[in-house]
């Protein structure tokens, strides 16, 4: 399984759900703070006991949202990928059916040169995303280290390929705050996926069924 898992990374790290544009009170980059940004949702609204938020400036923000996004993104894709690989272990023509057990285990039993082409990948993809959201390193003030292009919307690479981003902004946002939801659930069941099978050494199905 943990193939499926470890291509998530891959995959999340070229954003692989539907972008997150522009919030919709307003279209202006200037805008993005903590009153208008999605995700916040009734009755708790912003959840940020530690006040991170509101010490933040705007392009502090922007980071947090980016790395908010991606963290969620391949939180969701390892999920998939836990209950899929482990669901089909033995089972299919990859790596000759040889990988089993707890989907922790399952890098560890490919073979060497899957390493090195995952590798690749996720440098191809990472670059590609660097290229997209950050200043390039010769044109960053020191103090500004990680600093984002003042037109890039945290999480928007442009990735679409179904057509499901909305043209409305008031359904964007909607959209927008249902990923992150989504996200930050997945970000707890993949860390809970990860514990359970640390504990007893049994995958999440067995777990299940037992």
């Amino acid at each position: 399984m943990k193939i499926a898992a470890a291509l998530s990374l891959l995959a999340a790290s070229a954003s692989a759900f539907a972008p997150v544009a522009q919030q919709s009170k307003t279209s202006s980059l200037s805008a993005f703070s903590v009153d208008n940004i999605p995700g916040a949702i009734a009755p708790t609204g912003i959840f940020d006991p530690l006040g991170l938020a509101d010490k933040a400036d705007e392009m502090t923000l922007k980071r947090y949202r980016e790395a908010e996004l991606t963290h969620g993104r391949v939180s969701m894709l390892a999920v998939l990928g836990f209950l899929v690989g482990e669901a089909v272990e033995s089972k299919t023509f990859l790596f000759n059916g040889e990988v089993t057990g707890p989907a922790i285990t399952h890098l560890a039993q490919v073979n060497p040169v899957f390493w090195l082409l995952l590798g690749a990948g996720i440098a191809k993809a990472e670059t590609k995303r660097a290229q997209i959201g950050w200043v390039e390193p010769k044109d960053v003030p020191f103090d500004q280290p990680g600093l984002l292009r003042d037109a890039y919307v945290p999480g928007d690479l442009g990735f679409d390929p179904l057509g499901l981003k909305p043209t409305d902004e008031a359904e964007l946002a909607v959209m927008q705050t249902k990923e992150l939801q989504n996200g930050r659930l997945a970000m707890i069941a993949a860390a809970g996926f990860l514990a359970q099978e640390l504990v007893n050494g049994k995958g999440i199905i067995e777990n299940l069924l037992n």
